[in-house]
């Protein structure tokens, strides 16, 4: 199965209501790395985090000075350029996680919310259906374990795994052979848990005789996972379109294991299909969607490929909130005048 096939199974299989997944992740502080899956377990306090947004709040909001007590200038409580700061700031206010106030002649803002200690662990899972082609990998597991960003890192694949094959990875890398046709997962090897409260060090580059390193503290490594879990609650693993086809069946109409997930699952071609490398008009099973046969003789739903049924979907299988009732306070003292 091709990866991005083999990645949405995956996603759909870890999916669960106490946790939340997400795809295609920026997992480097100074480098390029991207993790293919992360499962973010929630911590003490994510019905509060659940609460503000149903989207990713920006980090520049979070890593400013911007604070629940005294509002601040904009200007004055982020460190970047003043047009970004107000974009950050405006996109703020949108999502809830500010309030607008004055501060002389100038705009301020303050946190409807202290920012919440609301993830556990951080799960990295790296794909690679094909053991046989390799390509980047044990570079891609060394970063992740020399980093330290993940509490644990799996590598995910279809092909039986030997002991030749284990030898070739880092010791506290985990395996899993995960078969997606069928849903089954066998634990190969169980992963060690890395130190993640500690400096670490990234892996840049490497080339016959010379590999680049850069140190990376314990706080580049807590803001960097805190951005990690941001990302993973607001963008999911859903970042699909399902293509405008009659025969790529939408929502609950996949076989087995994936009968809810929402996967891009293709009459056709009996399997999950990339939809911008796979379909279209080019694709010989291709049957395009007549816009005057939704909800009529058509078999899709007329919202089929609505962010809405997606999202749908997601708060049903996962610990996602799609509508969070918000966080905004009241002017302090104004309370007794709305009896």
């Amino acid at each position: 199965m091709q990866e991005f096939a083999f990645e949405l199974a995956l996603c759909a299989h870890l999916e669960a209501p106490d946790r939340v997944v997400g795809r295609q992740l920026g997992a480097a502080i100074h480098g390029r790395r991207v993790a293919d899956v992360v499962c973010v377990e929630p911590g003490p306090e994510f019905e509060r985090r659940a609460a503000v947004t149903a989207e990713t709040i920006p980090p520049l909001a979070v890593e400013s000075a911007v604070g629940p007590g005294t509002a601040r200038s904009v200007t004055d409580a982020f460190d970047c350029h003043p047009e970004r700061a107000r974009a950050v700031a405006e996109r703020a206010v949108e999502l809830g996680f500010f309030e607008r106030e004055r501060e002389g002649s100038s705009a301020a803002v303050r946190q409807t919310v202290r920012y919440p200690d609301w993830f556990g662990s951080l799960v990295g899972i790296e794909n690679k259906p094909d053991l046989d082609r390799p390509g980047d990998l044990r570079d891609q597991l060394r970063i992740d374990v020399s980093l330290g960003l993940f509490d644990r890192v799996v590598l995910a694949t279809e092909t039986y795994v030997t002991r030749a094959h284990l030898n070739r990875f880092p010791d506290p890398v985990g395996v899993w052979r995960f078969d997606p046709e069928t849903g089954e997962r066998e634990v190969v090897r169980e992963a060690e848990p890395l130190a993640t409260d500690g400096p670490g060090i990234e892996l840049l580059d490497r080339e016959p005789g010379r590999t680049d390193v850069r140190p990376v503290t314990a706080a580049e490594k807590r803001r960097q996972r805190r951005r990690i879990a941001e990302r993973a609650y607001g963008k999911g693993w859903r970042t699909y379109d399902l293509p405008d086809c009659e025969r790529c069946v939408p929502a609950d109409a996949e076989p087995g294991e994936y009968a809810d997930a929402g996967l891009p699952w293709c009459d056709w071609q009996d399997g999950l299909v990339r939809p911008v490398a796979d379909c279209g008009p080019d694709c010989p099973g291709y049957e395009p969607v007549e816009e005057d046969e939704r909800g009529g003789e058509s078999e899709r739903p007329e919202d089929a490929d609505d962010t809405d049924a997606a999202d749908a979907i997601r708060a049903r299988r996962s610990a996602w909130e799609p509508d969070p009732a918000g966080v905004a306070r009241r002017q302090s003292g104004l309370d007794r005048f709305l009896e």
